[in-house]
Protein backbone atom coordinates (compact mmCIF):
# COMPACT_ATOMS: atom_id res chain seq x y z
CA UNK A 1 0.00 0.00 0.00
CA UNK A 2 1.22 3.22 -0.90
CA UNK A 3 1.75 6.17 1.78
CA UNK A 4 1.47 8.47 -0.66
CA UNK A 5 -0.83 11.33 0.34
CA UNK A 6 -3.78 11.14 -2.33
CA UNK A 7 -5.36 13.96 -4.26
CA UNK A 8 -7.88 14.04 -6.05
CA UNK A 9 -8.06 16.64 -8.78
CA UNK A 10 -11.57 17.04 -10.05
CA UNK A 11 -13.31 19.45 -13.21
CA UNK A 12 -13.89 19.42 -16.57
CA UNK A 13 -11.48 19.44 -19.38
CA UNK A 14 -9.21 22.12 -17.70
CA UNK A 15 -8.63 19.79 -15.24
CA UNK A 16 -8.33 16.27 -17.61
CA UNK A 17 -5.71 18.20 -19.47
CA UNK A 18 -7.31 18.96 -22.60
CA UNK A 19 -6.20 19.18 -25.69
CA UNK A 20 -2.69 17.44 -25.08
CA UNK A 21 -3.60 14.73 -22.65
CA UNK A 22 -6.84 12.49 -22.04
CA UNK A 23 -7.57 11.86 -18.13
CA UNK A 24 -7.22 8.21 -16.83
CA UNK A 25 -10.92 8.84 -16.65
CA UNK A 26 -11.77 9.19 -20.19
CA UNK A 27 -9.24 6.77 -21.59
CA UNK A 28 -8.52 4.03 -18.73
CA UNK A 29 -6.38 2.52 -16.87
CA UNK A 30 -3.75 5.57 -17.21
CA UNK A 31 -4.71 7.97 -19.56
CA UNK A 32 -2.72 8.92 -22.82
CA UNK A 33 -1.35 12.04 -24.67
CA UNK A 34 1.04 14.72 -23.34
CA UNK A 35 1.44 13.76 -19.74
CA UNK A 36 2.88 17.78 -19.33
CA UNK A 37 -0.50 18.55 -20.37
CA UNK A 38 -2.29 18.47 -16.66
CA UNK A 39 -1.59 20.43 -13.59
CA UNK A 40 -1.70 16.91 -11.60
CA UNK A 41 1.39 15.57 -13.19
CA UNK A 42 3.26 19.44 -12.54
CA UNK A 43 2.00 18.80 -8.89
CA UNK A 44 3.84 15.27 -8.47
CA UNK A 45 6.60 16.79 -9.98
CA UNK A 46 7.22 18.72 -7.37
CA UNK A 47 5.87 16.67 -4.69
CA UNK A 48 6.80 12.87 -5.30
CA UNK A 49 5.10 12.06 -1.52
CA UNK A 50 1.61 13.15 -3.23
CA UNK A 51 -0.60 10.73 -5.80
CA UNK A 52 -2.79 13.23 -7.54
CA UNK A 53 -5.41 11.54 -9.10
CA UNK A 54 -6.85 13.10 -12.44
CA UNK A 55 -10.38 12.87 -12.39
CA UNK A 56 -11.09 15.26 -15.11
CA UNK A 57 -13.55 14.66 -18.13
CA UNK A 58 -13.75 17.14 -21.09
CA UNK A 59 -16.74 18.79 -21.53
CA UNK A 60 -18.87 18.33 -18.21
CA UNK A 61 -20.71 20.66 -16.25
CA UNK A 62 -20.79 21.62 -12.65
CA UNK A 63 -23.32 19.26 -12.12
CA UNK A 64 -22.47 16.35 -14.14
CA UNK A 65 -19.35 16.77 -12.05
CA UNK A 66 -20.77 16.77 -8.26
CA UNK A 67 -22.51 13.57 -9.94
CA UNK A 68 -19.19 11.44 -10.21
CA UNK A 69 -18.38 13.06 -6.57
CA UNK A 70 -18.72 9.75 -4.14
CA UNK A 71 -16.97 7.69 -7.10
CA UNK A 72 -14.44 9.60 -8.01
CA UNK A 73 -13.74 11.43 -4.60
CA UNK A 74 -15.11 9.94 -1.77
CA UNK A 75 -13.98 6.19 -3.00
CA UNK A 76 -10.74 7.26 -3.47
CA UNK A 77 -9.72 7.34 0.29
CA UNK A 78 -8.49 11.00 -0.40
CA UNK A 79 -7.51 13.74 1.88
CA UNK A 80 -7.80 16.98 -0.23
CA UNK A 81 -9.86 17.49 -3.42
CA UNK A 82 -9.23 20.37 -6.20
CA UNK A 83 -12.31 21.41 -7.71
CA UNK A 84 -12.62 23.34 -10.98
CA UNK A 85 -15.75 23.37 -12.55
CA UNK A 86 -18.52 25.94 -14.41
CA UNK A 87 -17.06 27.05 -17.41
CA UNK A 88 -19.14 24.38 -19.57
CA UNK A 89 -22.20 25.14 -17.74
CA UNK A 90 -21.55 29.44 -18.88
CA UNK A 91 -20.91 28.26 -22.17
CA UNK A 92 -24.32 26.63 -22.52
CA UNK A 93 -25.94 29.31 -20.98
CA UNK A 94 -26.88 28.50 -17.60
CA UNK A 95 -26.83 30.66 -14.57
CA UNK A 96 -24.02 31.31 -12.13
CA UNK A 97 -26.01 30.30 -9.49
CA UNK A 98 -26.71 26.63 -11.10
CA UNK A 99 -22.68 26.19 -10.81
CA UNK A 100 -22.88 28.05 -7.01
CA UNK A 101 -25.53 25.71 -5.85
CA UNK A 102 -23.51 22.57 -6.99
CA UNK A 103 -19.89 23.87 -6.18
CA UNK A 104 -21.42 24.32 -2.55
CA UNK A 105 -23.02 20.86 -2.56
CA UNK A 106 -19.56 19.04 -3.07
CA UNK A 107 -17.60 21.82 -1.12
CA UNK A 108 -19.98 20.31 1.64
CA UNK A 109 -19.62 17.12 0.86
CA UNK A 110 -16.19 16.94 1.32
CA UNK A 111 -15.36 18.47 4.39
CA UNK A 112 -18.54 16.30 5.67
CA UNK A 113 -16.06 13.51 4.76
CA UNK A 114 -13.09 15.01 6.29
CA UNK A 115 -11.63 15.91 2.88
CA UNK A 116 -9.72 19.50 2.62
CA UNK A 117 -11.14 21.22 -0.35
CA UNK A 118 -8.78 23.76 -2.71
CA UNK A 119 -11.57 25.99 -4.92
CA UNK A 120 -10.06 26.97 -7.89
CA UNK A 121 -11.78 29.61 -10.42
CA UNK A 122 -13.05 29.13 -13.84
CA UNK A 123 -10.17 29.76 -16.73
CA UNK A 124 -10.78 31.76 -19.38
CA UNK A 125 -11.22 30.84 -23.02
CA UNK A 126 -10.18 33.12 -26.02
CA UNK A 127 -13.31 32.79 -27.84
CA UNK A 128 -15.98 33.54 -24.48
CA UNK A 129 -19.02 36.35 -25.70
CA UNK A 130 -18.48 39.61 -22.81
CA UNK A 131 -21.59 37.99 -20.82
CA UNK A 132 -19.98 34.70 -20.79
CA UNK A 133 -16.48 36.33 -19.01
CA UNK A 134 -18.93 38.37 -17.40
CA UNK A 135 -20.74 35.34 -15.54
CA UNK A 136 -17.70 33.78 -14.98
CA UNK A 137 -16.41 36.63 -12.93
CA UNK A 138 -19.47 36.22 -10.70
CA UNK A 139 -18.47 32.87 -10.03
CA UNK A 140 -15.55 32.90 -9.30
CA UNK A 141 -16.29 36.65 -7.39
CA UNK A 142 -18.18 34.00 -5.27
CA UNK A 143 -15.67 31.44 -4.86
CA UNK A 144 -13.07 33.78 -3.68
CA UNK A 145 -15.95 35.54 -1.06
CA UNK A 146 -17.14 31.98 0.03
CA UNK A 147 -13.44 30.87 0.49
CA UNK A 148 -12.49 33.67 3.13
CA UNK A 149 -14.84 32.38 6.04
CA UNK A 150 -15.18 28.54 5.14
CA UNK A 151 -13.52 25.89 7.14
CA UNK A 152 -10.71 23.82 5.42
CA UNK A 153 -11.21 25.46 1.86
CA UNK A 154 -8.45 27.53 0.25
CA UNK A 155 -8.52 29.46 -2.66
CA UNK A 156 -6.61 29.01 -5.77
CA UNK A 157 -7.01 31.53 -8.51
CA UNK A 158 -6.47 29.30 -11.59
CA UNK A 159 -7.60 32.03 -13.78
CA UNK A 160 -5.56 34.60 -12.77
CA UNK A 161 -2.64 31.84 -13.41
CA UNK A 162 -3.24 31.79 -17.15
CA UNK A 163 -4.31 34.61 -17.89
CA UNK A 164 -2.30 37.28 -20.16
CA UNK A 165 -1.00 39.83 -18.65
CA UNK A 166 -2.75 42.55 -21.04
CA UNK A 167 -6.25 40.49 -20.36
CA UNK A 168 -7.95 38.52 -17.56
CA UNK A 169 -10.35 36.97 -19.91
CA UNK A 170 -7.19 35.57 -22.63
CA UNK A 171 -5.28 32.70 -21.76
CA UNK A 172 -1.76 33.52 -22.05
CA UNK A 173 -0.90 30.95 -24.52
CA UNK A 174 -3.24 28.10 -25.82
CA UNK A 175 -3.00 25.51 -28.54
CA UNK A 176 -6.46 25.77 -29.29
CA UNK A 177 -7.63 29.03 -28.57
CA UNK A 178 -10.00 27.20 -25.35
CA UNK A 179 -7.78 25.52 -23.26
CA UNK A 180 -4.21 26.04 -21.35
CA UNK A 181 -0.81 25.01 -22.60
CA UNK A 182 0.89 22.51 -21.32
CA UNK A 183 3.25 25.57 -19.50
CA UNK A 184 -0.27 27.16 -18.37
CA UNK A 185 -1.28 23.51 -16.48
CA UNK A 186 2.56 24.09 -15.19
CA UNK A 187 1.04 27.61 -14.04
CA UNK A 188 -2.20 26.23 -12.53
CA UNK A 189 -0.06 23.47 -10.48
CA UNK A 190 2.57 26.29 -9.19
CA UNK A 191 -0.94 28.54 -7.63
CA UNK A 192 -2.49 25.14 -6.31
CA UNK A 193 0.69 23.73 -4.56
CA UNK A 194 1.08 26.43 -1.86
CA UNK A 195 -3.28 25.80 -1.15
CA UNK A 196 -2.94 22.48 -1.07
CA UNK A 197 0.12 22.90 1.01
CA UNK A 198 -1.98 25.11 3.47
CA UNK A 199 -5.22 22.83 3.71
CA UNK A 200 -3.42 19.67 4.23
CA UNK A 201 -1.35 21.46 7.19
Amino acid sequence: MSDRTVIVALGDSTTAGTPGWKSPREVPPSGRGDVTSQYSHWLMQAHPEWMVLNQGVDGERSDQIRGRFASDVLEQSARAVVIIAGVNDVYQGLEPQHVIDQLVAMYDRARQAGIAVVAGTIVPFNTARREQNARMREINDWIRTFTLTANRVAFADTRASVAASNDGDLLFESPDNLHPSPAGYRRMAETIEPALRRVLG
